[in-house]
């Protein structure tokens, strides 16, 4: 395995993580990763690259060794988490993003936000949320407050082995190596001996502001650079189904928005690619960033 090193900074109210891999004269990549996921979770990915990259990946805010937000978790935190992290490591030239699932969300936007910020885009089964409609509205409010008469909290595990094998459960492909790898970075274990997840549990609140797809669409139409979407056959799109119950034409309106836009299909690998298919990702990655 490549060794990582890790950095912490402190902006915007909060401790960030950040999990490096490679020399600081390397070109950089960034790695963002999605819901319910950590920085670590990429160290297969890493593994499998060819070429020397100095790769940056942040534990997003509420996750990992990332401190937790007092004020709750709203999406537009992770763009301005964004932007203060490449002013670090990063702040004269664009950089490489590569986003998974949500992070590939935040990296889609953002690019769109900030156009002169990013070289290239690789987005990872993250092409913008679900359609939503006015008349959704009450019942999104009520359970929001519902919710926040509650006190989100995970079960805690006995043992690591007990959260390797949950995580297995979750995604039948994953080795029982890689499971234990992965268990000692989603999980800590307590003064008292538990063994708990390093993710607030507040993420499981419902966010009452519901995402309005033709605000981001308005967004990806700004960005500049290529653009790469990683789709999988047992993942987010398949069976002939489009993306987030999208119709055809509702998915070719998201793709049409992105001026120079490419997508890639990874063959016997679930939403997880990043833990199923490393090397062949790696691939992909490369061939679109040095191209």
């Amino acid at each position: 395995m490549k060794t990582s090193r890790s950095e912490y900074h402190a902006f915007r109210g909060i401790d960030y993580h950040v999990r490096l891999w490679g020399e600081a004269a390397s070109p950089k990549l960034f790695l963002l990763h999605g819901w319910m996921d950590v920085s670590a979770s990429f160290q297969f990915l890493v593994d499998a690259l060819k070429r020397d990259w100095l790769v940056i990946a942040p534990d997003w805010r509420g996750f990992g060794q990332t401190s937790w937000s007092k004020e709750g978790y709203w999406f537009q935190d992770y763009y301005a988490d964004l932007d203060a992290l490449i002013d670090i490591y990063s702040p004269e030239q664009p950089v490489n993003l590569v986003g998974h699932s949500m992070g590939g969300n935040v990296a889609c936007t953002f690019t769109g936000i900030r156009p002169a910020r990013v070289r290239k885009l690789i987005s990872l089964e993250g092409f913008g949320a679900a359609r939503n409609s006015p008349d959704m509205a009450p019942a999104r409010y009520e359970r929001w407050l519902d919710q926040l008469k509650e006190q989100p909290s995970f079960r805690p595990y006995a043992t690591f082995d007990a959260v390797a094998e949950r995580l297995r459960k979750n995604n039948p492909r994953l080795t029982p190596d890689k499971a234990q790898f992965l268990a000692r970075h989603w999980a800590r274990q307590t003064d008292g001996g538990d063994i708990v997840l390093r993710f607030d549990p507040r993420h499981k609140t419902v966010n009452p502001v519901m995402s309005q797809l033709d605000q981001l669409i308005h967004c990806w139409k700004r960005i500049t650079c290529p653009t790469l979407w990683v789709v999988t056959s047992d993942g987010a799109v398949q069976d002939g189904r489009a993306w987030r119950k999208d119709s055809s034409a509702e998915l070719l309106e998201r793709k049409s928005a992105f001026r120079d836009f490419g997508e890639t299909l990874l063959q016997d690998c679930g939403h997880m690619m990043h833990h199923d298919q490393p090397e062949k990702l790696a691939a992909v990655i490369e061939d679109f960033l040095l191209r």
